[in-house]
């Protein structure tokens, strides 16, 4: 399979940068390109890209190549109505990181038959460590976690103590040395614990 290569067309380098940091992370085997307007996007190939990521501005000004390429853009944008009315897919700048990823991830999933939805992706097994370390309780602690749960409704949904479940998430972040509620999150949807669409 090729490499899916992805532009990302937004002025501003922080949201750039940003999104190219938690792109790498989701996709690992993708290419990032970042372009700071819609010119530098012209002077590359700019048909060889599987996924758009462009700002509002870029897409209202230059709709007439996004709109045939409609299935392959995702405007950054807030949750803005006009944009809803266009079914054009939205990726709102202003959420969570968490929050983020999981659209991102949703987004991926559901992307178009060219794209690379993460269920077509080649697996990441689960690495021989991971699978000893962490119990089967601490892979359903996971779950819940991605899904959004906070630490007393995991206990009640698991008919266990919030004592036991701040530690098994404290043996969890250890074992897999990930701390954030999003780098859990692309663990558990890349290892097959969790579809994106159920987060």
């Amino acid at each position: 399979m090729n490499k899916p290569e992805i532009a990302i067309v937004e002025p501003n380098t922080l949201t750039s940068l940003g999104l190219k940091g938690i792109l790498e992370k989701i996709i690992p085997m993708a290419t990032i390109r970042t372009f700071h307007s819609f010119s530098e996007l012209m002077d590359d190939t700019p048909d060889m890209y599987a996924h758009y990521f462009i700002s509002a501005q870029i897409y209202v000004e230059h709709n007439a190549f996004f709109l045939p390429r409609k299935r392959k853009t995702i405007v950054l944008a807030s949750d803005s109505p006009q944009f809803q009315l266009s079914g054009v897919p939205i990726l709102n700048i202003y959420d969570t990181e968490e929050d983020l990823v999981k659209s991102i991830l949703k987004l991926h999933q559901h992307a178009h038959q060219h794209g690379y939805p993460v269920k077509d992706m080649p697996p990441i097994p689960p690495t021989e460590q991971h699978q000893e370390l962490l119990s089967p309780r601490e892979i359903e602690v996971l779950v819940l976690i991605t899904k959004g749960l906070i630490n007393k409704e995991i206990a009640d949904r698991l008919n266990i103590s919030l004592t036991t479940v701040i530690t098994h998430r404290k043996n969890i972040t250890e074992k897999l040395g990930i701390k954030s509620v999003s780098g859990l999150t692309i663990y558990a949807v890349m290892n097959g614990y969790i579809e994106a669409d159920r987060i």
